[in-house]
């Protein structure tokens, strides 16, 4: 079983964040969802690790309702 890394791991991250900021310029929000989704997608393919993915959703929903927050 693989852990899913969450410490800083990109050498770049702002210019990922700018690269990312400008895939989603012009694009409905229809359009930008769908580009969201087609890229959870095909990062999840790369990861491929079942165990990897579930640790990251798991994740990212802790992320949204931290333990004790109100949101």
């Amino acid at each position: 079983m693989s852990e899913l890394q969450l410490k800083a791991n990109l050498s770049r991250p702002d210019d990922f964040y700018a690269a990312l900021l400008a895939a989603h310029e012009g694009l409905s929000k229809a359009e930008s969802d769908a580009l969201n989704a087609r890229l959870i997608l095909i990062l999840a393919n790369h990861i491929g690790d079942q165990s990897v993915l579930k640790q990251a959703l798991s994740a990212a929903l802790a992320a949204r309702h931290p333990a004790g927050g109100n949101t």
